[in-house]
């Protein structure tokens, strides 16, 4: 395990079973896990809402 896996921090998620299937679709439509899809899907999040495009 390298330390880029080290510094990662465990969370407990809990999604509704229509939200878990659409992401599970999703992810695999991108070659990913669903645990990737919503790290990735975050990641894009907080870097528009860094440069100032986040829409509330």
């Amino acid at each position: 395990m390298d330390n880029k896996e080290k510094d990662k921090k465990q969370i407990l998620l809990r999604l509704n079973a229509s939200l878990w299937q659409d992401l599970a679709s999703w992810a695999e439509d991108d070659f990913r896990s669903i645990n990737g899809q919503i790290e990735y899907l975050l990641s894009e999040c907080v870097k528009q809402r860094k440069k100032g495009k986040y829409v509330k």
